[in-house]
């Protein structure tokens, strides 16, 4: 499949840029943004994501985008984070499956900006993937991002899992299963 650059009102979703790396290495320090994260990120470990998103986007033509604003000639570019689509990790409960993921910094929130690239990126699993349904998760204290996923139109399962990679008694440990089926996308594009 061939790299698309995906475009909304305000947004570009593209394949990620060297300028892009400091910018999401000081997101993955800010305790602030890494709130509902188990620990902050070192600037290689922040490299070394953002090298594994260019490359699968690079593979795949799909994965998390680095996410930009439409600007004016002296913004031409501006990073704001991530957003997209992932293969869920195998030993995560709903796998196989594709999740949708955001992160971005904190200056570019309150905009509407993470729901607006989310949206682009369902209708990009549904409409150039066709897949079935679409998952998302995060800890059950994060309610910042359960209510994006109420706004793309994802339901709350009521499956709440305790995410693999942490102790259960790890304040993050416990996490919310949302999900969106192709049928439902589609009527809320309808009702819309």
């Amino acid at each position: 499949m061939t790299q698309k650059v995906l475009t909304t009102e305000r947004l570009y979703l593209r394949q990620w840029q060297p300028s892009d790396f400091a910018v999401f290495a000081e997101m993955n320090a800010d305790p602030e943004v890494m709130k509902y994260f188990p620990k902050l990120l070192s600037p290689a470990l922040s490299d070394v994501i953002a090298n594994k998103c260019q490359q699968l986007i690079e593979d795949k033509g799909w994965g998390f985008w680095a996410v930009s604003l439409k600007g004016s000639l002296e913004k031409k570019d501006t990073f704001i984070g991530m957003v997209g689509l992932n293969e869920a990790h195998a030993d995560m409960p709903f796998a196989p499956n594709v999740e949708i993921g955001w992160r971005l910094h904190k200056d570019y929130w309150g905009q509407g900006y993470a729901t607006e690239a989310a949206r682009a990126s369902l209708r990009f699993a549904f409409k150039t993937l066709e897949l079935d349904e679409v998952v998302a998760f995060t800890a059950v204290i994060n309610k910042h991002s359960q209510l994006i996923m109420q706004r793309i139109g994802m339901t709350d399962t009521q499956e709440n899992f305790y995410h693999p990679m942490l102790n259960p008694s790890h304040p993050l440990a416990e996490h919310v299963l949302y999900k969106v089926t192709q049928q439902q996308w589609q009527e809320s594009i309808v009702n819309s």
